[in-house]
């Protein structure tokens, strides 16, 4: 069974992309923090990161560009999810190391057909 780190810092939206996974049969590992979701990916070794964008400290961005700069995480898959649905926005994301980008609103099959095309 797979594991996703799910970082978002809205509880309702967090709870509703956890949902999703766990009904697709994934492990759920979540935070609402940028920065504990970079120590969590050392410790916890998850096998896919879905990540939120606009996040107070550490962007969603941020996440991304630290995960794929550090040697230990850098072949970890990113699906960035976010309100940020402008073309520029998914080509900044790309440029950061995202994987996959998934926009909000999203169906749960939305979100589930990124993530399996990440792993």
């Amino acid at each position: 069974m797979r594991t996703v780190l799910v970082v978002d810092d809205g509880p309702a939206e967090l709870e509703l992309i956890c949902r999703y996974l766990r009904d697709g049969g994934y492990t759920v590992i979540s935070t609402t923090d940028a920065k504990d979701a970079l120590a969590k990916a050392e410790s916890q070794q998850p096998d896919i990161v879905v990540t939120d964008v606009v996040m107070p400290g550490m962007s969603g961005f941020e996440l991304c560009r630290s995960l794929k700069k550090n040697e230990a995480t850098q072949q970890l898959p990113v699906v960035i999810c976010t309100s940020k649905n402008q073309d520029l926005d998914k080509l900044w994301g790309k440029k950061q190391g995202a994987d996959a980008y998934v926009t909000k609103p999203f169906t749960r099959e939305d979100l589930l057909q990124a993530v399996q095309s990440v792993v």
